[in-house]
């Protein structure tokens, strides 16, 4: 009984693997077929991935950038010819069950790298748009500084209070973006005011000549005062002027020396800039009234302290 078990074992063993071998050479030329073409296509996700690069390369600067697109264009080119080799071998089942499982895996990757991706898709549009470029002085999510470095995850600048402040991609392409870099130059407003029984007239002629005499003040725009309100002690007005740059140092510089040629030249021609003033004024009963009860709190204060003497 057990010399039949085992030789009846034996037989499926031999039977098997005869089967195997039979299989075998009868798909040898179809796995032939499928390694070259997994070659060919090998070497073409090389050419397509070369030649995507330098047609990349000539509209976005940004190296990182480049590369990725690169890279996904070698690996799309060369998953086309896994799945071809594989419908070679009539493997087709196991091609339905790689593309439902990169799916699976896919759509759990985006929820687990939510915020990974957001920051990566962000920077990716910002690498084609380049809102803004190295060395350039921006303002973005609540922060001012120069710009360092970018990358496809963060945006990293040098704040003018000598501190590194990362930023994360999705923050900046979702947020608005002041470029003071953009342009050559740069507009400073002044809010001042002067005493109402001030020349109005004089009062922006002598204020435009003394910021126009200054050397960073730009001369092909125009210097302007326009008054906009009656203050509580002074008729305000809003100075505009135009420097000829556009970094943070040379801004701040120029709004300090403007203060100073301004005072000056008011000082010079006697015009006022006032202190905050109130004026009270009360009706003759009720002044009256007001100075009876004060009397008469005095009186009932000095009565109190005498009694306290006693």
């Amino acid at each position: 009984m057990d010399n039949f078990n085992l030789n009846e074992s034996y037989h499926l063993i031999v039977d098997k693997l005869v089967s195997w071998y039979k299989v075998l050479i009868t798909m040898l030329p179809n796995m032939l077929l499928s390694i070259i073409l997994l070659i060919i296509f090998y070497f073409i996700s090389k050419l397509v991935r070369s030649l995507v690069k330098k047609g990349v390369q000539s509209f976005i600067h940004n190296l990182a950038l480049v590369k990725l697109i690169g890279t996904l264009s070698f690996f799309i080119i060369f998953s086309i010819g896994i799945f071809i080799s594989l419908s070679v071998l009539k493997l087709d089942k196991a091609v339905t069950s790689l593309l439902a499982g990169a799916g699976v895996v896919g759509l759990a990757l985006s929820f687990a790298f939510q915020d990974s991706a957001t920051n990566f898709i962000s920077g990716v549009f910002m690498a084609v748009r380049k809102p803004f470029k190295i060395d350039d002085v921006i303002e973005t999510a609540d922060e001012m500084g120069i710009v360092k470095h970018i990358n496809l995850r963060n945006v990293i600048m040098y704040s003018f209070n000598g501190q590194e402040v990362i930023i994360p991609n999705k923050d900046v392409y979702q947020n608005k973006v002041r470029n003071y870099s953009a342009l050559a130059h740069r507009r400073i407003e002044l809010n001042c005011g002067v005493t109402y029984d001030a020349d109005l007239e004089k009062v922006i002629k002598v204020g435009e000549e003394a910021i126009k005499s200054l050397d960073f003040v730009s001369k092909s725009k125009e210097t302007n005062i326009f008054f906009n309100e009656y203050g509580g002690s002074s008729i305000n007005f809003t100075l505009y002027f135009w420097i000829e740059t556009n970094d943070q140092p040379g801004f701040l510089k120029a709004r300090n020396d403007a203060l100073i040629a301004l005072k000056k030249a008011f000082d010079k021609n006697d015009i006022g800039i006032p202190f905050p003033i109130r004026t009270l004024e009360f009706k003759p009963n009720q002044f009256n009234k007001a100075l009876k009860s004060i009397s008469i709190e005095n009186s009932s204060t000095k009565e109190n302290n005498n009694n306290d003497t006693k």
